[in-house]
């Protein structure tokens, strides 16, 4: 076994203990500089706070949480949230399903889930009611974490659906046929409101928005907003829209605080006070098969997603959130933003 001395200086040191050489007035080879001196430190002793929480586990909801991703606007973060939220709360202990309604399959994709044509997949469970269980897939890398691929034939099934019995609540039926304990169902959807958006609305209990911060963020929400308010008013009446989240967020630009302010002034308590940086990582991570928690749990982006599924996990059972050391550095350090993946 290495000694002490081994460990400080080279293996042929013959002085036991740690080494003491001066290298300065009052600095000593025995202390190491201070962790999060550097930008990388910083990164490093969130990362460690972060994953440390997130196997502490959360409060689990009293009864699955089916939350809908939407936005009809593209571009915004809706299959990024979706996965990225979804391995989150699968980190911190939840049982999730991520529903992939998205004929691209990108949340599939991201996931590591293999959907070529001749998988099963959410068009069979849509069109030829198959059961769910049949097509759910497990995560690899990520425990808990499950996934109803999207193939390409999923494409057609706006047209097919039309045609058939009760096509706004086939999901429905599907999701409350399916036997094993769930904690979040996150169903991601295309960008449009077409019957697959309102399988999707009509089948969950919350819709969670995202909205990137950026000039036109707003734009085509109301429409979305008329929708929810129709499915609520004849297809489901317990759904609402219960999150938003603020994505791209960039630190260093007047644009992004003032998007940010001005959502937070439109929704209030619905816009979580965690919001989702610009980074890299988290554009990398699906052309790994990966979110960006497996593929690089250090990034700025992350360590925000992990504390969003907190604060979300929280605020579903109606505990306080307090915002942590680790959300507060990730939040207000301008190199946070892009430098530290």
């Amino acid at each position: 076994m290495r000694s002490d001395a081994n460990i400080a200086g080279p293996m042929t040191d013959p002085v036991p203990g740690p080494r003491t050489e001066s290298i300065g007035a009052d600095v000593s080879r025995e202390t190491p500089p201070p962790m999060d001196d550097t930008p990388i430190g910083r990164a490093a002793q969130l990362a460690v706070e972060a994953l440390g929480r997130a196997g502490e586990g959360l409060p689990r909801p009293e009864q699955t949480r089916v939350m809908v991703v939407a936005n009809q606007k593209g571009g915004v973060g809706k299959t990024t949230t979706t996965v990225n939220l979804a391995a989150s709360l699968a980190l911190h202990g939840a049982r999730v399903l991520v529903v992939d309604l998205d004929p691209q399959g990108n949340a599939s994709t991201a996931l590591g889930i293999d959907h070529h044509a001749d998988v099963p997949s959410i068009y069979d469970v849509l069109v030829e009611s198959r059961p769910l269980s049949e097509v759910v897939q497990p995560v690899p890398d990520v425990e808990g974490l499950f996934c109803a691929p999207a193939t390409i034939d999923l494409a057609g099934a706006e047209i097919e659906l039309v045609s058939l019995v009760a096509r706004e609540s086939r999901l429905q039926r599907a999701i409350a046929s399916y036997e094993q304990p769930l904690d979040y169902i996150l169903i991601d959807c295309p960008p449009s409101l077409g019957l697959l958006t309102v399988n999707a609305l009509v089948a969950g209990q919350e819709v969670l928005i995202p909205i990137q911060c950026e000039y036109y963020a707003l734009e085509g929400l109301g429409q979305l907003l008329r929708n929810v308010d129709l499915v609520r008013g004849h297809l489901n009446p317990t759904l609402h829209v219960s999150t938003i989240l603020l994505t791209m967020y960039d630190g260093r630009t007047r644009l992004a605080s003032q998007v940010a302010d001005e959502v937070r002034s439109h929704f209030g308590e619905e816009v979580l006070r965690t919001s989702i940086p610009r980074s890299v990582r988290i554009s990398e991570a699906p052309s790994y098969g990966q979110t960006v928690l497996t593929y690089d749990p250090g990034s700025s982006g992350a360590l925000s997603y992990l504390e969003a599924a907190r604060e979300m996990a929280l605020k579903g059972v109606g505990v306080k959130y307090e915002a942590t050391h680790a959300h507060l550095g990730a939040q207000n350090d301008p190199n946070m933003v892009e430098g530290i993946q």
